[in-house]
């Protein structure tokens, strides 16, 4: 296919970067009754749980199976403390910790390997009455894979909260209570619950298929492990009842006094969403909620500077400046949603039939592209949102 019948075939889905960049919603389903709103793009699993009343105050598509990715460490931990005669040793607890504090990949996979892989989760979906948990498929061995709905983790939570031995109830909330900003993957894990509300919150989240690790904080000190870092995504048939191919962020746990309410989102997004990009729709859609025992955090502001725009190309070039002979600072992968300040013309870029002397600069590379390789139908980007580069 030429370049141009590309570009073409791809401009007929620019302007969905556009409604996420500027959060298009469309109703999260009937139970919504017009207050909870999911940006386009993106698919969501939603279950609110008050444990005063003992009443759901919203679900929808609450038993839709998603891929687990880190959540599923809250049922590897429960398997693994289930024998309150056999506390865990000083060695797993530490291995516990960090599991539950700081997402850690490497302990998580040490206990799936030591307790049985997949059969963690069959047993753990009989104790605790999960009806639609199931065990990673046999072509998928990692935990990540396991699948999940927001009913079951409501479940969960509840289990923990009223039901679990008191050292197992003080090891799993004292964890999420204290969950860090980072992962040891270096992934930013203070989105969704924790960003949308104030006060007490615990929390378990989960991410898979963002692609490398973004240029953040976190990432600086990252211990780099495997899942939940996936660098390409996986693939998918229609007859698979779970979505192990797009990027999904996952947040769930308790907001309020006394862990009042039980909140649990699972999510999905369209492939080339930036994980920034995912973070704010997903915590915009938690703050809508109704969550009773919360207090609400101001309004996220949009990743800053500038908004996310997808690109068509594989491999395409950042550069130092607006030439091809400028330094290469990095690339981009294909249909991958980037995020930009300002734009400038500069050298003249050629493909095929098409000609474009405008470049964007990229504040997470360092560096400018051609616009040429962005979806969308004209040379520069939209004036109004993408201002001039100083």
């Amino acid at each position: 296919m030429s370049v141009g019948s590309t570009r073409r075939r791809w401009l007929t889905v620019a302007a969905a970067a556009v409604a996420l960049s500027s959060a298009a919603l469309v109703p999260a389903g009937p139970a919504a009754a017009g207050r909870v709103m999911v940006p386009a793009g993106m698919d969501a699993g939603i279950a609110v749980f008050d444990r005063t009343t003992g009443r759901f105050t919203h679900r929808s598509q609450a038993t839709k199976v998603y891929r687990s990715a880190s959540l599923v460490k809250l049922l590897i931990a429960l398997d693994h403390t289930w024998d309150p005669a056999v506390p865990p040793t000083e060695e797993d607890r530490a291995r516990l910790d960090i599991m539950l504090r700081s997402s850690d990949d490497t302990a998580a996979s040490e206990f799936w390997a030591r307790n049985g892989g997949r059969a963690i989760v069959t047993r753990m979906a009989t104790r605790l009455g999960l009806t639609n948990t199931t065990p990673p498929p046999p072509e998928r061995s990692g935990w990540g894979s396991t699948g999940v709905t927001a009913e079951d983790l409501v479940r969960v939570y509840r289990y923990v909260l009223e039901s679990a031995p008191a050292p197992v109830r003080d090891l799993v909330l004292g964890n999420l209570s204290n969950a860090t900003k980072c992962g040891t993957d270096g992934f930013d894990q203070s989105f969704g619950i924790r960003s949308a509300f104030r006060g007490p919150t615990a929390v378990k989240q989960g991410w898979i298929n963002f692609g490398n690790l973004p240029r953040h904080p976190c990432a600086a000190a990252a211990r780099i492990a495997t899942e939940g870092t996936t660098t390409a995504a996986e693939s998918t048939t229609d007859a698979e009842k779970v979505d192990y191919a797009s990027p999904a962020l996952h947040t769930t746990g308790t907001v309020g006094a006394a862990h009042r309410s039980i909140v649990v989102v699972l999510s999905t997004h369209r492939p080339g969403t930036s994980y920034a990009q995912a973070g704010y729709a997903l915590t915009n859609v938690v703050r809508s909620l109704p969550v009773p025992g919360a207090v609400k955090a101001p309004p996220l502001p949009k990743p800053e500077p500038g908004l996310f725009f997808g690109t068509w190309n594989s491999g395409v070039g950042v550069y130092a400046a607006t030439s091809l002979s400028a330094p290469v600072v990095g690339t981009v992968p294909a249909y991958q949603e980037v995020r930009v300040s300002c734009q400038v013309q500069g050298e003249e870029v050629v493909r095929g039939s098409i000609r474009n002397d405008w470049w964007t600069y990229l504040p997470e590379l360092g560096g400018y592209m051609s616009n040429i390789f962005f979806e969308w139908p004209d040379n520069q980007l939209p004036a109004d949102v993408v201002p001039l580069c100083a």
